[in-house]
């Protein structure tokens, strides 16, 4: 990538390598959860998992992560079996292994064991050719705060239509 001397911007024409192409996001997620902390994952695939994702036939409908012996997995994110694959395709639920740091497993264990978080998938995308999904540690939300927000986005929403009203008179 090309940078002129005066910002980081790309040139005309080009792209920049390290953006994310956003496959899916896990909207259901930020309504039942309060997002504590994010983490970036990278997602080991197998055979034509990466052309279904592609083509955005994911589901992260129930889909969740869990620690097991110094590693993380992801159960339940369905990726529909790629249409022109054979004996290629996978089951398409079946656990995939997270790749993260040492680090970073050492503190979702010990978030989830001592504070009771658990590991939710928020977004699936793409980074320079590789699959990776953004997980987060986070807190069921009951459902009077999930009442609470849904008044409050209705609120801001309807200040922000006052707003563009008056600018028309």
């Amino acid at each position: 990538m090309k940078k002129d001397k005066a910002g980081a911007k790309p040139a005309e024409g080009e792209r920049d390598r390290n953006a994310k192409k956003m496959v899916s996001v896990n909207r259901r997620a930020r309504h039942d959860y309060e997002v504590e902390e994010a983490f970036d994952a990278g997602l080991v695939l197998v055979g034509t998992e990466v052309k279904s994702l592609r083509a955005g036939r994911i589901n992260f409908q129930d889909s969740f992560c869990r620690i097991e012996s110094n590693e993380c997995w992801l159960y339940n994110m369905h990726i529909n079996p790629y249409e022109l694959g054979n004996r290629n395709n996978v089951e398409p639920l079946r656990k995939r292994k997270l790749l993260l740091h040492t680090w970073e497993i050492v503190e979702l264990r010990t978030q989830t064991e001592q504070k009771g978080l658990t590991i939710v998938p928020l977004s699936l995308y793409f980074q320079r050719g590789f699959a990776k999904l953004e997980i987060a540690l986070a807190r069921g939300k009951k459902l009077y705060d999930k009442r609470e927000a849904i008044a409050e986005r209705d609120q801001d929403r309807e200040s922000r239509r006052e707003v563009a009203h008056r600018g028309r008179e």
